[in-house]
């Protein structure tokens, strides 16, 4: 089974549908059939090349169309003359009047007017089908969209909290080390007060008094 064509339509690609679907009109073909020789010659599918037809393409050509029907209508107006024959019973006449056909705007050229219901209910199962694979597609890539904003978001958050975290850590290391370089000074502080103070106790002379009155020196 070929693989159809998912990448966009292009300029030649309208043109190509186009000119099928004109030609088809013009000699009484369905739109169908058009629509089925454009997707094997494009390699899409017929509810593709359908649906281009009719969304983007056939409003550009809506005066080639009424040239392509009109055409269509001689043709057909001399083919019916053509066949209309004397010869033609009244009760034949009568059993083609009661035996309904499935009819279409276009018809093939050189067939009968009538195109298989079968056919129509394939082409519409198809395009059901292909319809809902691309809104199954359309509701996946939402899902998927919306996965990756909450993820994106959830990320944002923690890099905030991060953020966050990270400056109460600057803010507290700041403080330690504050309180830790005062504490540095007050013992270096300390110290040397503690070694002045051993050498005054050194250098300290002391005194006494003699009974004649006399200061003596007296060394510790």
């Amino acid at each position: 089974m070929a693989v159809k064509r998912q990448d966009a339509w292009t300029a030649e690609d309208d043109l190509i549908l186009a000119e099928i679907t004109l030609r088809h009109i013009r000699e009484g073909g369905t739109q169908l059939s058009a629509f089925e020789e454009v997707a094997e010659r494009l390699g899409r599918t017929p509810a593709a090349c359908g649906f281009r037809w009719n969304s983007a393409v056939r409003k550009q050509y809506d005066a080639a169309i009424q040239i392509a029907k009109s055409q269509r209508q001689k043709r057909s107006q001399e083919r019916v003359r053509i066949s209309s024959t004397p010869s033609l019973s009244h009760s034949s006449v009568n059993m083609s009047q009661s035996m309904p056909r499935i009819e279409f705007e276009e018809y093939q050229e050189g067939s009968d007017p009538v195109y298989s219901l079968d056919h129509i209910i394939r082409y519409l199962r198809q395009h059901k089908n292909e319809m809902t694979e691309l809104k199954r597609q359309q509701k996946q890539l939402e899902k998927e969209l919306m996965d990756r904003e909450e993820y994106l978001a959830r990320l944002q958050h923690e890099n905030q909290e991060m953020k966050s975290q990270l400056n109460h850590v600057e803010r507290d290391y700041r403080m330690v080390n504050d309180d830790y370089r005062m504490l540095v000074q007050i013992m270096d502080r300390a110290r040397k007060l503690s070694i002045l103070s051993e050498e005054e106790e050194e250098d300290k002379s002391r005194f006494r008094m003699e009974t004649n009155g006399n200061l003596e020196r007296v060394d510790k």
